[in-house]
């Protein structure tokens, strides 16, 4: 028996699939109307019909709770770092780059940085993402500044400037 493993094959789907995620996105983005789609692209979306986001903090911890209503479609941003997140209640089907899967609460997963989610919810669910906010900030602005990209440009870029 023969086995071969081909990278270049694996890293090849990988990048047609985060291309896919961009041009869904590139999608949303350009027949966003403020209700049934909403968001610019630039900005992350606070709050959409659906969708419900609201925000805790911990020593050193920045909570993000998603509450997705039954049917409704995320596409997240970016993410900078290793971090933890959990479905908490309900079913979601997550596309990214390695990827799609189904998921069931409760559950949890440890996400890498520079991954990406296209979220749907199959029925009402509560997502948590668990980031580190080492300056203990309450500033959401400044939190996804620190945690987040809206492109792979950005990424990339956050990628060729960190310190380490």
């Amino acid at each position: 028996m023969y086995y071969l493993q081909d990278n270049t094959m694996e890293s090849n789907l990988i990048e047609s699939r985060k291309q896919q995620i961009k041009q869904l996105a590139d999608l949303m983005i350009a027949n966003e109307d403020g209700s049934t789609i909403v968001g610019n692209g630039k900005d992350i979306v606070r709050e959409a019909p659906g969708v419900t986001i609201s925000h805790e903090f911990a020593d050193s911890i920045y909570l993000r709770r998603m509450d997705l209503k039954k049917d409704n479609l995320v596409v997240g941003a970016i993410h900078k770092h290793l971090h933890i997140w959990f479905l908490l209640e309900g079913h979601v089907t997550i596309a990214k780059k390695e990827g799609v899967e189904d998921y069931i609460a409760p559950c949890y997963v440890v996400s890498s940085p520079g991954d990406q989610r296209v979220i749907f919810a199959n029925e009402d669910s509560i997502f948590v993402n668990i980031h580190k906010n080492p300056t203990n900030t309450k500033d959401i602005d400044e939190i996804e500044k620190n945690i987040v990209a809206m492109n792979q440009k950005e990424f990339q870029e956050y990628i060729k400037n960190k310190k380490i």
